[in-house]
């Protein structure tokens, strides 16, 4: 997938004019409006970084890359409207693709976030990014500069989806990164512990994070169409594979799911986490559309 591939001109269009807007307030932003117009950058100086594909060039640090021989970044403290952090899973289980879809999870979480990303550097809010898998392998701190979404992009492409996963374990590591309220957007199928998951994510909630949850599913896992004897193939352990018959397990995993998705929607509910579900057979932009919309209503 290229660059250009993550937001096409129909998606643009689609979601041009629609607005995200924080829930609760947090630092620089206040629910349901921008509390003043964009400011640009103060004159404070906060710390050095490495350069990465994206950045300005005027930015860097001539008299430390004549020190060091090595390319850093000047950062200065962003007054910026609202600092979001996209966290991506990129695990192996979201490599998977049915047959009604022209996307494997992954896929379709890329794009989305590139959705996003584009929604909200338009409303000159700051948007970083972060993806993972057991480990955390990427990360992008938040910029409000139109020039930041190449970044953004190329950092979504850069991985593409294998291993396994410890979506609680990550999440707690980048707890140590964020030390500024903010959105924290979840891109993840959410194929792990519901209760270990919602403690982690509970945990940048009591931090005043405002945290959404976009749980993105194949229409295969939720409605297990299967027939048959089968072979499933485990995405994230090399060599897991098991032979089974379809009909034999179909009421187990169809009660199981729901179990978890109901754990799901109520861990989220007690601790005022929008859990979003979107499967790949629908566009994204329609999909982040009719969220957007809802929200908006509700707020």
């Amino acid at each position: 997938m290229h660059v250009s591939d993550l937001l096409t001109a129909a998606d643009r269009d689609r979601i041009k004019g629609l607005e995200l807007f924080a829930r609760q307030v947090v630092e620089g932003f206040c629910s349901g409006q921008h509390r003043s117009p964009h400011k640009g950058y103060s004159v404070e100086f906060k710390e050095h970084r490495p350069y990465v594909q994206g950045d300005e060039i005027r930015s860097i640090d001539w008299k430390v890359f004549g020190k060091t021989d090595r390319v850093y970044i000047r950062e200065f403290e962003e007054e910026t409207n609202l600092k979001a952090t996209l966290i991506v899973d990129s695990s192996g289980s979201m490599s998977y693709r049915g047959k009604r879809s022209e996307t494997t999870k992954h896929g379709y979480a890329i794009r989305l976030a590139a959705a996003l990303a584009y929604l909200m550097i338009g409303q000159q809010d700051g948007v970083g990014v972060a993806t993972f898998d057991s480990e955390l392998r990427e990360f992008l701190p938040a910029r409000s500069r139109l020039s930041h979404l190449r970044a953004i992009y190329t950092t979504l492409l850069r991985r593409p989806a294998g291993g396994e996963t410890e979506i609680a374990a990550v999440l707690g590591r980048l707890a140590k990164q964020l030390h500024r309220r903010g959105l924290l957007i979840l891109i993840s199928d959410c194929f792990a512990d519901p209760q270990t998951l919602l403690r982690a994510l509970t945990h940048f909630r009591h931090a005043k994070h405002e945290v959404l949850l976009f749980q993105v599913l194949d229409p295969d896992e939720v409605d297990f169409p299967f027939d048959g004897r089968l072979r499933f193939r485990d995405l994230e352990q090399a060599g897991g594979q098991e032979d089974v018959d379809a009909a034999a397990i179909r009421q187990a995993y169809q009660t199981n799911f729901r179990e978890h998705q109901e754990r799901l929607r109520l861990g989220c509910g007690q601790s005022r986490i929008d859990q979003v579900v979107m499967t790949t057979d629908q566009p994204v932009a329609d999909g982040l559309a009719h969220y957007l919309a809802t929200r908006r209503k509700l707020l």
